[in-house]
């Protein structure tokens, strides 16, 4: 058998459709055909090369939700249950080793020295070769952790949970006290933003708030019920002025990065109020040093949080979000395209034309 894929073999080349033999199963080994795949605002610095993790030649993708083929062994999800074929299955990206000093001390696997991920760090030359989730098949390696979805799940919207939706729960759960009656500002109106936004207006948030300068994307987040969008056109002092009108003056409990930028820093420390929280989650490649005062960030009494991908715990977290909450977050989808406008999928998500990108199979 083989199957389509598509192939980032040169930085800042467009990916190449291969047609890859399908290797045979290790002990434990897991074969999935693709179902849907989604395109993340990280791809984009991978294809770039500036994420320093990603070797070429390699099938990117790191979103991904699929049907069983074959399973060499047993196998159960993290439910318990017992996997089969034909199961429409959702998995998490990244695989931990379990052993290290952040997995087995710290409990903190999403820090793992020895993580490999999907899609992002593993070598199309090594075995199995159909490593990411850009192609018609992936296989699963023994360790990886899986959710069995129910057959009323819509993949396309669920594709989401795994990064995205993941990494949000964890800038949520990062924060040591709850969102109720809280202000909570997201800079940045892509996927990451807008799940945040959600968990935090569900939690129980007074004030959700939303800066994007994009004009789709500020409807969607109208439709999903954000209190107040602020637009990137406006100054920064307007920006700042509106959030200290329905905050007495005090300014934001909590501002979240999801733009991806560290330009975005200097200007969300100023929204919030004494004691408040800074959570950067959206950064995910080095990048150009930016200017922070520090005597605002000591003065004021800021906690800042850097918040890196995620763990088995968010991801079944954000799962259970979005079976819940399906209707909600399949707002974020603009397109749905094959694997052979991979490119134009990613010149999509580059341009920031679009909200959520999948790749139907």
């Amino acid at each position: 058998m083989k199957a389509k894929a598509a192939i980032l073999e040169e930085f800042k080349k467009p990916l190449v459709i291969r047609y890859v033999d399908i290797p045979p199963l290790l002990e434990g080994g897991i074969l999935v055909k693709m179902v849907s795949s989604g395109i993340c605002g990280s791809d984009i610095h991978m294809v770039d090369g500036e994420d320093p993790r990603v070797p070429v030649p390699i099938i990117l993708g790191h979103e991904g939700v699929g049907e069983i083929v074959e399973i060499n062994g047993d196998k159960r999800d993290l439910n318990g249950e017992i996997l089969k074929k034909g199961d429409l299955i959702i998995w998490n990206r990244g695989v931990v080793c379990g052993e290290c000093y952040f997995c087995k001390v710290l409990k903190m696997p999403y820090l793992c020295e020895n993580r490999k991920i999907y899609g992002i760090n593993r070598s199309f030359k090594e075995y199995p070769h159909l490593s990411g989730a850009f192609a018609e098949f992936i296989i699963l390696e023994e360790k990886t952790e899986i959710l069995r979805l129910s057959p009323n799940t819509d993949p396309n919207v669920i594709v989401m949970a795994g990064c995205s939706g993941a990494t949000a729960v964890h800038a949520i759960d990062a924060l040591e006290d709850n969102l109720l009656d809280k202000t909570v500002v997201v800079q940045g109106g892509g996927p990451l933003g807008i799940f945040a936004l959600s968990l935090a207006k569900f939690q129980g948030a007074k004030n959700t708030i939303l800066i994007t300068g994009s004009s789709f994307r500020k409807e969607i987040a109208e439709k999903i019920g954000i209190d107040m969008i602020l637009d990137r056109s406006t100054s920064a002092e307007e920006r700042l002025n509106k959030i200290l009108d329905i905050t007495y003056g005090r300014g934001a409990d909590v501002v979240i990065e999801a733009t991806g930028t560290n330009k975005a820093v200097s200007e969300g420390l100023r929204f919030l109020r004494k004691g408040g929280t800074y959570i950067i989650a959206g950064v995910a490649s080095p990048q150009e040093k930016v200017p922070i005062d520090f005597y605002e960030v000591s003065s004021k009494n800021i906690t800042i949080k850097g918040v890196w991908v995620s763990d088995a715990e968010h991801f079944k977290k954000a799962v259970s979000f979005v079976e819940k909450h399906q209707d909600l977050f399949a707002t974020l989808i603009t397109h749905k395209i094959s694997l052979d406008e991979i490119n134009y999928g990613l010149d999509l998500v580059r341009e920031r034309k679009a909200g959520k990108v999948v790749i139907t199979y």
